[in-house]
């Protein structure tokens, strides 16, 4: 039996989704099914038709309702991020995937969406064959702490800053 850690990527900078990304092309390469559940977003990206492809072996599935606004969170932000958090469980009980990323889990965390208590009991009881990525800015300290690898994406100089846009194919 594969030995699975949990793996962290957080930091200001662009690159957390990106680098989850490629870990499951990665482990689609070598057999592994792999369950991506993106909290928060709601847009579909180019990513996401690539992906497609390896539709037998990655499944990705949203329950976000977009990039939430500054401020308390709404009714609907809440349920969806308890429902993805839901299906996270089972997707990780099922015992079916090699690799289950919780991409942008930290902000949900962050934004009380989920209770860090909840995602800190899903990490204890992570079946210990199970790699587990989590992404998002603002990873709690208990989280990193309880992480095997934690990577912090750090911006350094952002062409957004200059008011470029999101590209299509770089960025979305």
């Amino acid at each position: 039996m594969r030995k699975g850690y949990i793996q962290v990527y957080t930091g200001n900078s662009k690159g957390k989704t990106t680098a989850a990304l490629g870990l499951a092309l990665r482990a689609a390469g070598a057999g592994l099914k792999v369950f991506i559940l993106q909290f928060i977003k709601k847009r579909k990206c180019s990513e996401h038709k690539a992906l497609e492809r390896f539709k037998d072996l990655i499944t990705v599935r949203q329950c976000g309702t977009g990039f939430l606004k500054s401020g308390k969170p709404t009714r609907a932000e809440i349920a969806a991020a308890k429902k993805g958090f839901e299906e996270i469980k089972k997707a990780i009980s099922s015992k079916k995937y090699g690799v289950v990323i919780l991409d942008e889990i930290n902000i949900a965390v962050h934004n009380n969406l989920i209770a860090v208590e909840e995602l800190l009991d899903l990490l204890e009881k992570k079946p210990p064959e199970i790699e587990l990525i989590l992404t998002g800015r603002y990873a709690d300290k208990r989280v990193i702490d309880k992480a095997d690898l934690v990577t912090e994406m750090k911006e350094i100089k952002h062409y957004f800053r200059k008011g470029i846009k999101a590209r299509v194919g770089i960025e979305c």
